[in-house]
């Protein structure tokens, strides 16, 4: 399975959702760089289940054992492992999976590509909670770029029909990116919450599901970073964020909108502002050609609804072949946009670790 992303900063996750243990490698990071265990563990506990009817009741407390890599606090140069306990299984709610894959879920494909020898429990390795050991993947590099002068921070810009507030694209407070890089629940206008829960809160009463949008920001990544065509900072970002499961779109500044501008509104003017080059707008979410302008990164990222519901579904019995009914048990989210803000947060970290350290800025 490919579960390993980065060229000067790799990350190497393993485990499965029902398993022992998931965790990460990380190789190649900086050596000599203070790592706040406290931090790590907020951001961990961000996306951790079971705080609320918004996420799934399966309680994990998602504490990092680290067992190479740091020393006194700092990292050592060496590969950095962080391992996690899975604790709160039901696998016997996934014994009938193999044969009946859920509608929605890579248990077909899964089952497909690896002859069967898969591990449905939980999802196993195509779970989303794989998404615990990027989140403390980025966690690390997140401090490491903050040495920087990189602040990185999301919310959710919808869920279902109801929307935030969001990024001003041109000018965004490091104050308001370390609030919501700090929150559960990520918002900027905090006046949505009470109807995007409404709507959670709607579906889970239907044994049904709701997807939504996370929009991230970057200030503080100097102009010059990414390259042309194949290692542009959309293509690396957007490799990362594909990775989160649930993840079906990925948008930089005005993403699909731009294409109904003609090209006097969707360009950039730039200005000369106390010595530096900046733009008036920033319709191109701060990249041009792959590299970055100087301005805020901006991306959003489209998540579909959990496909685990607990109504009735439509499958297909794979020893069979015939058509059967099919009712999901476990525990799942009604909606996974609140946990995914931080995940969206870690990924955007690691990408940025490896432009950043491309071009040896770190």
């Amino acid at each position: 399975m490919s579960s390993s992303f980065g060229d000067s900063v790799r990350i190497s996750i393993f485990g499965e959702s029902h398993g022992e243990a998931i965790g990460v490698v990380l190789d190649n990071l900086p050596a000599g760089c203070f790592i706040d265990e406290e931090q790590l563990a907020v951001q961990m506990a961000r996306r951790a289940p079971g705080r609320d009817l918004s996420s799934t009741p399966r309680s994990e407390g998602d504490r990092v054992r680290i067992v190479s890599g740091l020393l006194n606090g700092k990292t050592t140069g060496a590969p950095l492992c962080g391992m996690i306990e899975n604790t709160n299984t039901r696998s016997s709610d996934y014994e009938s999976l193999r044969v009946l894959p859920r509608p929605g879920h890579a248990d077909y494909t899964g089952a497909v590509r690896y002859n069967g020898a898969n591990d449905v429990r939980g999802g196993g390795h195509f779970s989303g909670r794989l998404t615990a050991p990027l989140t403390f993947a980025g966690a690390i590099c997140r401090q490491i770029l903050s040495v920087h002068g990189i602040h990185i921070g999301a919310h959710a810009l919808r869920i279902a029909s109801v929307s935030d507030a969001p990024f001003d694209p041109v000018e965004i407070p490091d104050a308001l990116l370390e609030r919501l890089s700090t929150e559960y629940f990520s918002l900027i206008d905090r006046s949505a919450e009470a109807a995007m829960r409404e709507k959670i809160e709607a579906a889970r009463k239907c044994a049904d599901s709701v997807g939504g949008v996370v929009e991230c920001a970057v200030t503080g990544v100097p102009a010059g970073i990414g390259s042309p065509m194949f290692y542009g900072v959309e293509n690396v970002l957007s490799s990362i964020v594909f990775g989160i499961p649930a993840v079906k779109g990925v948008e930089f500044g005005d993403g699909f909108a731009a294409a109904s501008l003609r090209g006097s509104e969707n360009n950039d003017a730039f200005t000369a502002e106390n010595g530096q080059v900046k733009t008036r707008t920033n319709h191109c979410g701060g990249i041009l050609g792959g590299i970055t302008t100087g301005m805020p990164l901006i991306l959003r990222a489209a998540f579909k609804p959990t496909p685990s519901i607990s109504r009735e579904q439509s499958t297909v019995n794979l020893t069979t072949v015939q058509n059967e009914p099919l009712v999901v048990h476990g525990r799942h989210d009604p909606c996974i946009v609140p946990r995914a803000i931080p995940v969206v947060e870690a990924a955007v970290a690691v990408g940025l670790m490896n432009l950043m350290a491309e071009r040896g800025k770190l």
